[in-house]
C-alpha cells in the first residue's frame, strides 16, 4: 500500500540549504576542474619545447624562449612573461603564444630527430669499423692454419 508523504516547499528549501558546502574538501570535481587550462597547456608545451638539460643555464632558456616566441607574436613580449609562462603563473594565454609554443615544439621535435640520426650514423660507422677489424682478424687466422 502506498504512504503518501506530504512535504511543504519551505521543508524542500531548508533541505537544500543543509546541503551546502562547508569547505573546498567538500566539493566534489565539477567538469571544469579535470579540463585543462591554457595555463597549464602552455606550461607543458614550454617544458617540452625547452628542456633545461639542452641549455646551459635558465637564463639562456629564457633568452632562446623569448628569442622564438616574440618571432611568431603580436605583442610585445617580456622575460617576465616567459617565466610565468615556464612556471604556470600566467593569468592568461594568448592563443599567439600557444602557437608559437606547439611551433617551438616541433622545431625541438625536428633538432632531436637530427641529433639522433647523427649519433645513430656515428654509431653504425663505429661498428662498421670494428666489424671489419674482427673480419682481418678471422682471415688472418684462416691463412695462418692454411701455410
Amino acid at each position: 500500500m502506498p504512504v503518501r508523504i506530504r512535504v511543504s516547499f519551505n521543508e524542500m528549501k531548508i533541505a537544500q540549504e543543509a546541503d551546502k558546502v562547508l569547505s573546498k574538501r567538500d566539493k566534489k570535481l565539477s567538469s571544469k576542474d579535470k579540463v585543462m587550462n591554457d595555463t597549464l597547456r602552455a606550461q607543458q608545451l614550454f617544458l617540452e619545447a625547452y628542456p633545461e638539460i639542452r641549455y646551459g643555464s635558465v637564463k639562456e632558456l629564457y633568452r632562446q624562449a623569448h628569442k622564438f616566441i616574440s618571432k611568431h607574436v603580436t605583442k610585445e613580449l617580456t622575460f617576465r612573461r616567459i617565466r610565468s609562462i615556464k612556471e604556470g603563473k600566467a593569468r592568461r594565454i594568448d592563443g599567439e603564444e600557444l602557437d608559437a609554443l606547439r611551433l617551438a615544439v616541433i622545431e625541438e621535435s625536428k633538432r632531436e630527430q637530427s641529433e639522433l640520426r647523427a649519433r645513430l650514423a656515428a654509431l653504425d660507422a663505429k661498428l662498421a669499423s670494428v666489424d671489419a677489424a674482427d673480419a682481418r682478424a678471422s682471415l688472418a687466422t684462416n691463412r695462418k692454419r692454411a701455410r
